[in-house]
């Protein structure tokens, strides 16, 4: 399987190798092509790829620091399980930078900028399959955070949200996709009309979505996580979504 991935992928020999194994590695995770508790191994991947060991040596370093990979010296390579704390930290982080982000967009509408996010929205209203969705919202966010200036800050958020993205991935069978098209346009409305308030509980409320879903998710797919018991805990400890009538004009997407 490994070695059919890596002909279908390909490395570029121009390019430095390791950040295109780490690459490649940490799409077939989130996706959940490599599953909790696969094995994977240097000498492997390294064959697949046509590639020394040491660029995915380092690979694993970097997928090992986002909780990807938990690396064993001299035994083989384990896909982690997901940690539904390591979730919500990630989601409590991705909160809080980008709402200063659509904070300063609301504060200065740029109509070029809205004019790309609603041609955003128009796309994303195109597509069919969820997987294809998701692309175009990474699409989106980032177009938030570079329309701020903040695009460093959208790279450390893509560093952030693995486990949130493998969540996403394990919901694609009922990915609630008009729901989320909805709550962006939303947003880009609240940013158009300068409403600094309205667009940032737009962006917060739409981030939490994950927090509403996770509990399901879990129950549904108990073998990808570490702590299937993480949501026995009372819901309150959970910040709760602002009601969607606030945020979609009373309507249901």
């Amino acid at each position: 399987m490994l070695a059919e991935a890596g002909n279908d992928c390909g490395l570029d020999p121009a390019m430095p190798i390791t950040p295109q194994v780490y690459r490649i590695l940490r799409e077939r995770i989130v996706r959940n092509d490599l599953k909790p508790g696969n094995r994977i191994s240097e000498a492997e991947i390294a064959r697949s790829y046509a590639v020394s060991r040491q660029p995915v040596r380092e690979a694993f370093i970097r997928l090992a620091a986002e909780g990807l990979v938990v690396v064993r010296p001299q035994r083989a390579t384990v896909i982690s399980r997901i940690a539904p704390a390591a979730v919500l930290d990630a989601r409590f982080l991705r909160e809080a930078i980008e709402a200063d982000i659509v904070r300063l967009l609301a504060e200065r509408p740029d109509p070029a900028l809205v004019a790309t996010l609603r041609a955003d929205l128009a796309r994303q209203r195109a597509v069919v399959a969820p997987q294809d969705f998701i692309r175009l919202d990474e699409a989106f966010h980032r177009s938030l955070a570079e329309g701020a200036g903040k695009g460093g800050a959208w790279r450390l958020i893509e560093g952030l949200k693995s486990q949130m993205d493998r969540v996403r991935f394990l919901s694609l069978g009922h990915f609630p996709v008009a729901r989320l098209i909805a709550q962006h346009a939303a947003l880009v409305e609240r940013i158009a009309a300068g409403d600094v308030p309205g667009a940032e509980a737009a962006i917060r409320h739409h981030l939490r979505e994950v927090l509403s879903d996770l509990p399901a998710i879990l129950r549904a797919s108990p073998e990808f996580f570490d702590a299937p018991e993480f949501f026995d805990a009372p819901a309150a400890a959970m910040p709760a979504p602002a009601p969607p009538s606030e945020l979609n004009g009373g309507t249901a997407p």
